[in-house]
C-alpha cells in the first residue's frame, strides 16, 4: 500500500497555518493543477491530492483528528475521500474561479431610468450657407416611444401583470454550494428580465418593446458663422430614453464646400483683387464683391502686388455673438498681355522717364544693395 503524502506538505503550509493561509494555498494550487487548465500528465492526480488535503485541513474537526492520529485516524471516517460536498471535483474551471472571486452574494443590476443614445449625422453646406446661416430639412431614423402603447409595451385596453416567478421583485435567489458552504446569489428574474412585470397581451405596434424606430424629417436652423471644426448639437433629438429617461442629442457634423472666389480664415474672408498698373501706381477706388453684395475698396497710390487691404465688417459673423470679421483683399497687379500702338508708345515714354529715376526699389536699387553687401567693392 502506497503511503499518502502529508496534507500540510501537499498544500505547502506549516502545521500552525491559519484557515486563511490554508485557503490561499489551496486556491493557488487548485488554479494551477485543475485539469481544465493544466493538461500535463499527472495534473489530475495532483489535483485530487490537493482537493483531499484541503477538505481535511479546512475542517477544524477533521484537522484535529489528523493532527493527533495522521491518516490512520481518518480511515473509515468518510472525511477525506468524498471530494467536495455539493461541488464536482472536476467541474469546469469557471466554477472554481467563480467560487473564489466573483458573484457570491452580489445583486444583479436592475433596469433603471437611462438617457437615450446620442445620434450623429453629416450635413453638407454651401460656403454661403455656413457663413450666412440657413434653414435645412434633414431626415433621421431614431428610436421613439411607441405611440400606441405609450411605452408600456401592453396592447391598449390591457395592462401588465405581476411576474409570478419573482412575485414582482424582478429578482430571484439562486443557491450554490462552494468550497466554503452554501452561498446565495441574487440575479435578474429570467421570466420578466428584471422588470417585475409581465405583459400577457403585447402591443401589436411595437411587439411589447415599448419603443419603435421611426423616420423623421427635422427642420434645422443653421446659425451664421458655423464651420466644420465642431458639430452642431440639437438637444433632445436623439433616441428616446428608457424608463422615462431623457432623450439623447443629435450631433450634426458639418461639411462645408469650398467657394470659387472666397476663402475663410477664422472669421475673416479673403479674396484676390486684380488691379491694373495705372490703378496700382496712381491709386483708385474700386468695387469688390462680398457674399452679400458689393463693397467699396480704396487702393492707395503706389500699392504693390501682394498687398493686403482690409474692409471692416464684411467677413464671417461671430458664432452666437454680435459682430463680424473683416474682408481681406489681396491686390494682384495685372500686366497687359497685349498693347495697341498708342498704349505701347505711352509705356515706352514712361519707361524712358522711369529708367533714370529710381526710388531704391528698381534695378538701380538692386545693384546698390548688392554693392553695399560687398562693402562697396562691386563695380
Amino acid at each position: 500500500m502506497v503511503s499518502k503524502r502529508d496534507y500540510y506538505e501537499t498544500l505547502g503550509v506549516s502545521r500552525d497555518a491559519s484557515e486563511e493561509e490554508v485557503r490561499r494555498a489551496f486556491r493557488r494550487l487548485a488554479l494551477e493543477y485543475h485539469p481544465d487548465r493544466n493538461k500535463d500528465k499527472g495534473a489530475e492526480g495532483q489535483f485530487k491530492e490537493i482537493n483531499e488535503a484541503y477538505q481535511v485541513l479546512n475542517d477544524p474537526e477533521k484537522r484535529g483528528v489528523y493532527d493527533r492520529f495522521g491518516h490512520t485516524g481518518l480511515s473509515g471516517n468518510g472525511g477525506a475521500g468524498r471530494g467536495f460536498e455539493g461541488f464536482d471535483t472536476f467541474g469546469g474551471f469557471g466554477e472554481i474561479f467563480d467560487a473564489f472571486f466573483g458573484g457570491i452574494g452580489t445583486r444583479t443590476k436592475e433596469r433603471r431610468r437611462a438617457r437615450g443614445r446620442d445620434l450623429e449625422m453629416t450635413l453638407t453646406l454651401a460656403f454661403e450657407e455656413a457663413v450666412l446661416g440657413t434653414r435645412r430639412d434633414v431626415n433621421i431614423s431614431r428610436i421613439e416611444v411607441c405611440v400606441q402603447c405609450k411605452g408600456k409595451g401592453a396592447e391598449p385596453g390591457t395592462s401588465s401583470e405581476r411576474c409570478g416567478t419573482c412575485r414582482g421583485s424582478g429578482q430571484v435567489r439562486r443557491s450554490q454550494q462552494s468550497l466554503f458552504g452554501q452561498f446565495v446569489q441574487v440575479v435578474a428574474c429570467p421570466t420578466c428580465d428584471g422588470e417585475g412585470q409581465t405583459v400577457p397581451h403585447p402591443c401589436t405596434q411595437c411587439r411589447g418593446g415599448g419603443y419603435e424606430r421611426k423616420d423623421r424629417k427635422l427642420t434645422v436652423d443653421i446659425p451664421p458663422g458655423v464651420d466644420g471644426n465642431s458639430p452642431l448639437r440639437l438637444d433632445g433629438e436623439g433616441d428616446a430614453g428608457s424608463m422615462g429617461g431623457k432623450p439623447g442629442n443629435l450631433y450634426m457634423i458639418l461639411n462645408v464646400r469650398q467657394h470659387k472666389v472666397f476663402q475663410r480664415s477664422g472669421n475673416d474672408l479673403t479674396l484676390e483683387v486684380p488691379v491694373n498698373v495705372a490703378q496700382a501706381a496712381l491709386g483708385d477706388t474700386i468695387d469688390v464683391p462680398t457674399l452679400q453684395g458689393v463693397a467699396t475698396l480704396s487702393v492707395p497710390a503706389g500699392t504693390q502686388s501682394g498687398s493686403v487691404l482690409r474692409i471692416k465688417g464684411e467677413g464671417v459673423p461671430y458664432l452666437h455673438k454680435r459682430g463680424k470679421g473683416d474682408l481681406l483683399a489681396t491686390v494682384r497687379v495685372v500686366i497687359p498681355r497685349s498693347l495697341d500702338a498708342d498704349e505701347r508708345q505711352l509705356f515706352q515714354d514712361l519707361a524712358a522717364r522711369l529708367k533714370d529715376r529710381d526710388d531704391g526699389q528698381g534695378q538701380k536699387g538692386l545693384f546698390e544693395r548688392i554693392k553695399e553687401s560687398l562693402g562697396g567693392d562691386a563695380s
